[in-house]
């Protein structure tokens, strides 16, 4: 059996049958996907809470080519590449468009499986295409913006975890740069907006709330903001009126799931080694000795008072493996 407490950032006492490390595409045809899998790229949004009965293979394909054109950037980058090194390169190259998503952990191909998004951007926003291998069907595909299917925090990959092993992303990021800064505390700044002051100030704000994985081990935002109807919203805000929220679509908006965690008084809330971050209630955080069955006990403790308090379910936004594969938490209504 192999450790993975150092194969991912929350660092549970979990093990795997095997490890494989991928850093080359052409080896991606060999491999055999016998079930049970699990495809790891940093481990920054997955949790081992058992030991693994497979084999996890990790993501370690290296390489970015940047493709000027008339009106943008078109960047590929392989997969396994830090997601928060591409982001500061492409800043310190004056390729703009990323900055409001640096310092977001993990790996470029690990993006648009969660589409990750911050301070009012979405990766999906600049991706243009998505070259992964599809392991059901024993082929290449080459998938657009639209194949990918992107929502909030969601896309095909994550409906059908484990269908296909993404081996790079190309990013198109217009020349007309337009900063997005009408999210707190983004809508601070002042005068000329400029991509570096926007990624100045996000590397600023994210490293005074989130906990470093390497002093407090973390996969940062545990749950997702629920999005909720408006007559919901109505119906909270007579209950809660100071509740924090932000317009989604015309007839939704995206709660604060850490202002509903906080205000149930669940903040510094532990069980074992697990406990919510004092600083940040969307974070679990482990305390040094936390198992998986501590973090999923508090994990479905915050779920359960949060649903009987406000008739909101809460969902985990990072993935939790057991025995066999992804698991997922639920509570009682």
């Amino acid at each position: 059996m192999i450790e993975l407490a150092e194969r991912h950032t929350f660092k549970l006492p979990a093990r795997c049958r095997s490890f494989i490390e991928l850093d080359c595409s052409d080896d991606v045809e060999q491999l055999s996907f016998d079930e049970p899998y699990y495809l790891l790229g940093e481990g920054s949004n997955t949790l081992f809470i058992d030991d693994f009965q497979g084999t996890v293979i990790c993501n370690r394909l290296l390489g970015v080519c940047i493709e000027e054109q008339e009106n943008a950037y078109l960047v590929t980058a392989a997969a396994g590449e830090n997601w928060h090194n591409f982001v500061t390169d492409l800043r310190a190259r004056n390729i703009d468009g990323l900055e409001n998503l640096a310092l977001i952990p993990g790996s470029v191909g690990a993006a648009p499986v969660q589409n990750v998004g911050a301070y009012g951007v979405e990766v999906a926003t600049f991706i243009e295409q998505v070259t992964a291998w599809d392991i059901k069907k024993k082929s290449w595909v080459h998938m657009s913006r639209s194949d990918c299917q992107f929502c909030y925090r969601n896309s095909l990959f994550k409906q059908y975890p484990g269908r296909w092993l993404i081996t790079s992303v190309v990013f198109r990021l217009p020349k007309d740069w337009q900063p997005v800064t009408h999210y707190s505390p983004l809508n601070e700044l002042k005068g000329n907006v400029s991509a570096q002051n926007i990624f100045n100030k996000v590397l600023e704000v994210r490293q005074k709330k989130l906990p470093d994985p390497k002093v407090t081990p973390n996969a940062g935002s545990f749950f997702k903001n629920p999005v909720i109807t408006k007559k919901q919203l109505e119906e909270l805000l007579k209950k809660w009126p100071d509740m924090v929220y932000f317009p989604v679509a015309e007839d939704q908006v995206k709660v604060a799931a850490g202002w509903l965690i906080e205000h149930l008084g669940l903040k510094s809330e532990a069980i074992g080694g697990a406990a919510v971050n004092p600083h940040q209630a969307l974070v679990l955080i482990n305390k040094g000795d936390a198992t998986g069955n501590d973090v999923t006990q508090l994990a479905r403790r915050i779920m359960q008072q949060v649903a009987e308090a406000s008739g909101i379910t809460l969902e985990p936004e990072v993935r939790l493996v057991g025995q066999q594969g992804l698991l997922q938490l639920t509570v009682a209504r």
